[in-house]
């Protein structure tokens, strides 16, 4: 058995791939552990940092064992993080595989719906279908002609001969019109009555002269 397949727990021939979801949940965990131990050793390196700083030249082999671990500590901490920088790339590339393998996975799904929908057809049966609504759609329309055809019970008509009667009867008409006003010039105008107008009744007019004869004697007074 292989180091890695010791390491990610891979059998043999036999054995069963993980999901990408198992994988990348592994990657993640991995990066979370890794992520703590880089916050360990850049604590470490801070302690050593101030110990060498703390002993200096007073007890200078301290201080350089301190400075020593310090670059232990600062190489570490840089393999780490091209570790992380890998880990990270590789998960990035799973999950992008994992998309990818999930849209295939829906389309392929799609298109076998879509086969079934058109499992009973084809370009002939599709061509035949069109042909038979075009069909019943030139018949309808001819039925729908024929009713509403108007009945003339066996008659048919000239259509010139009616239009030259319409035209005769309208010549009637504009002649007759014609006539009517051609005749109002010859007819006379009303004479003027020559017996003079009724005069006032006598009695009224007696009444009248005697009233006024009464007003003059009124104011003479």
């Amino acid at each position: 058995m292989s180091v890695f397949a010791k390491l990610f727990g891979g059998g043999g021939k036999g054995g069963k791939a993980p999901t990408p979801q198992e994988a990348i949940q592994r990657l993640r965990e991995t990066e979370e552990m890794l992520a703590k131990k880089q916050n360990f050793l850049e604590k470490k390196i801070d302690q050593e940092l101030i110990t060498a700083k703390k002993n200096g030249t007073k007890n200078k082999r301290a201080a350089l064992q301190a400075l020593k671990r310090k670059k232990r500590y600062e190489k570490q901490l840089a393999q780490i993080d091209g570790t992380l920088s890998t880990i990270e790339f590789q998960r990035e590339a799973l999950e992008n595989a994992n998309t990818n393998t999930e849209v295939l996975k829906n389309m392929g799904y799609a298109a076998k719906a879509m086969k079934a929908a058109h499992e009973n057809m084809d370009i002939d049966k599709v061509d035949d279908l069109m042909a038979d609504i075009t069909e019943q759609q030139e018949v309808a329309q001819e039925i729908s002609d024929v009713i509403s055809r108007p009945i003339g019970f066996g008659e048919d008509y000239d259509e010139d001969e009616l239009m030259a009667e319409l035209e005769e009867l309208e010549q009637e008409e504009l002649d007759r019109n014609l006539l009517e006003i051609e005749g109002t010039e010859d007819v006379p105008l009303p004479s003027v009555p020559s017996s003079a107008l009724p005069s006032k009744p006598a009695k009224k007019k007696e009444e009248e002269d005697k009233d006024m004869s009464d007003l003059q004697a009124w104011m003479a007074n």
